[in-house]
């Protein structure tokens, strides 16, 4: 066990110093910060000055090599813009992501299974046809218009829900939270839900391809015979089984949510990681736009270290397989 963890940290460190040079690369190679930052009045010793300011003179290789030091000790640069740290900027923000995102994520669990396993347990019902009909809506309408949908319906028609902010919020071991009130759970429940609807419907269909499978078993066969009760034979026999396959892709999805929160964070005004990776990019801060992805790898990175870990705990074969590799 040890050796396959050993084995998982070194290749998440060499997939972060693999990402840390493509995205280096890619966001100083676009645009010149410069020409946004000083006044379009200046002159070229304006110019060569902010460039020298900001290390913008150096060659690319450079530059590089000045990120990659710093962030071997945890600076990841100072913006542009704020004039603070990057990496401080994307932890303020990132409890707002992180609460989203756990928010979106129960929602997807407690709701699709439950409904993934109906809808396999009832394939040929009204109510099974239903569910998986709207799992198909679910993966074909944009992200987009389905939370202006939203905003236009429980906010501008109805008046239910604030379309923009997060609430008032509660100080948790240094952590800003706003799920401990009600006026905070009215701020989330639109973005949390506009955010949820595409994992919802993946785990829809994943739980009812999985019961379908299972119902198919011999050991479900031998467990009805047997005379045991229906719920019995589904939440001992069914359930179970399926869950490791489940479990496993909410860990990986959840990474995605945390990345892709982009969308949501901006249509909502939810003052998260996303909305500020695209301020960001609009004022063309480099350092933060660096520091939010790789902060955003480095999370992907341990929740698939985690869901591995996890995986190997609950089935010795994966263990082993790494072992043999």
């Amino acid at each position: 066990m040890f050796l396959f963890i050993s084995r998982r940290i070194a290749q998440t460190a060499g997939v972060l110093l693999v990402m840390s040079a493509l995205v280096f690369l890619g966001v100083y190679a676009i645009g010149n910060p410069v020409d946004i930052l000083i006044n379009p009045q200046a002159d070229q010793a304006d110019i060569a000055r902010a460039t020298a300011a900001l290390g913008l003179d150096q060659p690319l290789w450079r530059q590089y090599a000045r990120f990659l030091q710093g962030a071997l000790s945890g600076d990841l640069g100072k913006s542009f813009i704020h004039d603070i740290s990057a990496i401080t900027l994307i932890l303020e923000r990132m409890p707002a992501t992180l609460e989203l995102s756990f928010v979106a994520m129960g929602i997807a669990v407690l709701l699709g299974v439950p409904l993934g396993l109906w809808a396999g347990l009832r394939p040929d019902a009204l109510s099974g046809k239903a569910i998986m009909a709207g799992s198909i809506l679910g993966f074909s309408l944009p992200t987009f218009w389905v939370g202006l949908m939203m905003i236009m319906l429980f906010s501008v028609q109805l008046g239910w829900l604030p379309s923009s902010g997060r609430g008032p919020t509660t100080d948790i071991m240094g952590f800003p939270v706003s799920l401990f009130s009600a006026e905070g759970w009215r701020h989330i429940l639109m973005p949390a839900i506009n955010l949820a609807l595409f994992k919802l419907s993946l785990i829809i269909r994943l739980t009812r391809a999985g019961t379908r499978e299972a119902l198919l078993q011999d050991y479900v066969r031998f467990a009805r015979a047997k005379g045991l009760r229906e719920s019995r034979v589904i939440g001992l026999h069914v359930l179970k089984n399926i869950l490791i396959p489940i479990v496993t892709v909410i860990g990986l999805e959840f990474g995605s949510l945390i990345a892709f929160a982009v969308v949501t964070e901006s249509i909502f005004s939810w003052p998260g990681m996303g909305k500020l990776l695209l301020d960001s990019i609009n004022q063309l801060d480099r350092p933060v736009i660096v520091a939010y992805l790789l902060m955003t790898v480095l999370l992907y990175a341990l929740i698939n270290l985690t869901v591995d870990i996890v995986y190997a705990l609950l089935d010795p074969r994966v263990r082993l397989a790494g072992a043999g590799q």
